[in-house]
């Protein structure tokens, strides 16, 4: 399978939202998998990065770890009103990591996600890299 050319595509759900993102390594997926979750929320198009953070996680495997990461990046949007779109994974292993994230105040609403879940959770490590199929409720 190809890659998609922004390191994620939209997939069919039957009751929710989904993605399917691809990373050259762990961390690449990591961001990519925020990117997309971000591409379904929002439309930021020609809007620059005006907020930075610091993100820090700990998790028990690679799965609750791109769940907390993503539950996180949610839970930080709903309190600040910001569309993340830049993420610097500083440091990344299967059960924590480091990171810069930036975002914009500038975006217009697409789909609420509610929540990001385990429901048909799937990361695979492939001889490209890694790939993980995401559920949202929405």
């Amino acid at each position: 399978m190809t890659p998609a050319p922004r390191g994620f595509e939209e997939v069919a759900h039957v009751a929710d939202a989904a993605i399917r993102a691809y990373g050259d390594n762990w961390p690449d997926l990591l961001a990519n998998a925020a990117l997309g979750m971000f591409s379904l929320m929002a439309d930021w198009e020609n809007s620059t990065t005006s907020v930075e953070r610091e993100v820090s996680l700990r998790s028990i495997d690679r799965e609750t770890l791109l769940v907390d990461w993503l539950n996180e990046l949610l839970y930080l949007h709903e309190m600040d009103g910001i569309v993340y779109i830049d993420f610097e994974i500083r440091e990344a292993s299967v059960t924590s990591l480091r990171a810069v994230i930036r975002g914009t105040e500038q975006w217009l609403p697409r789909t609420t996600i509610k929540a990001v879940t385990f429901n048909d959770l799937r990361v695979a490590e492939t001889p490209q890299g890694y790939t993980a199929t995401i559920v949202f409720d929405t």
